[in-house]
Parts: C-alpha cells; structure tokens; sequence
C-alpha cells in the first residue's frame, strides 16, 4: 500500500512539471517527509512544509488530500488490485488534484492495468499521429475511437506510441 500512496505522491510532484525540476522538487518533498512518504509522514510533513520544499500549493493541498482519504480510507490502496479500471477511477479522482491522467498512469504504471487507453496524454496522441503520417495531432475523442479496436491491450498500444516519440528525439 505505501509503493502506491508513494507513486501517486510522485505522480502529483510530476504533474506540468519538467523532470529535472520534478525530480528535484521530488527528492526534498520525500526528505519532508523524512525518507518515508506514506499517508502519516505527509500529513506530518504539513501544508506549509511540502510548499517550501517548491511545491505550489495546489500540488501541497493534493497531496494532504490524498494522505486524508486514505488514512479514512475513501482511498483503499489496498483494494485496488482487485477493483475495476473504473473504481480505482472513481476512487483516486474523488482526490483534489488528481485528474483522470494522474490516475490512468497509476492504473498502468502502478496497478499494471493492460486496457488503458490514455488519450489526453500528450505522447500518446503525439506518437499515434507520427505512426498514422497525420498531419495534425489527433485530437483526444478521435483517439478513443481509434483505440476501441484495440480494447484488451490498449496499454500496449499506449507504450507503442510513447516509444515513437522517444525513437523520434533521438533522430534529432
């Protein structure tokens, strides 16, 4: 339960951030948190201790959010293997600060969910339009529908494109 409340914890740190300045700012919010980052060193941590570490204070409030929903368990981390794609959903969303993107890559990264189908993801959407020769980027409703005939392994299809953009960055 602590590997996903640490990796949601992560992922709220990464989120509109670029990853050198995530890691940094990740690595002091888990020095906050004493080298531990569960739902009790967060809450000890504070709002005003995780803010001066470089969290803004939206990502600080989201990260007490979570701590609090799981420590009275509106979050059940332990549950969430044996819970739909759509219940973590509900579950994790009902978080201020975690949006569906936040938790589609808690399902596949985390939970290793094989029928994700990340369609607001800037790489995903980036990398499908470079393998379709699109002129423009496909945009997120187009996408889904795309994805529907990939239902099983959509995950799969997901690292596929992610992939196509990472070949492409090294051409360059």
């Amino acid at each position: 339960m602590d590997e996903r409340f640490a990796t949601l914890i992560r992922s709220i740190t990464f989120q509109l951030l670029a990853t050198k300045a995530a890691n940094t700012i990740h690595r002091r919010v888990v020095e906050a948190c004493g080298g531990l980052v569960t739902p009790d060193t967060v809450l000890a941590a504070g709002t005003a201790k995780l803010r001066a570490v470089g969290l803004s204070g939206t990502k600080a409030a989201a990260m007490i959010d979570l701590a609090e929903h799981v420590a009275d368990e509106r979050v059940r981390l332990g549950a969430h293997g044996r819970m739909s794609d759509d219940e973590v959903m509900r579950e994790v969303t009902a978080v201020h600060g975690i949006g569906p993107w936040t938790a589609e890559m808690y399902l596949m990264f985390t939970l290793g969910r094989p029928d994700v189908w990340p369609v607001l993801d800037l790489g995903v959407r980036r990398g499908w339009s470079q393998l379709h020769g699109l002129v423009e980027m496909v945009k997120p409703q187009e996408l889904r529908l795309h994805g529907d005939r990939f239902a099983g392994i959509r995950s799969s299809v997901a690292w596929y494109c992610w992939a196509t953009v990472d070949e492409d960055a090294w051409d360059n």
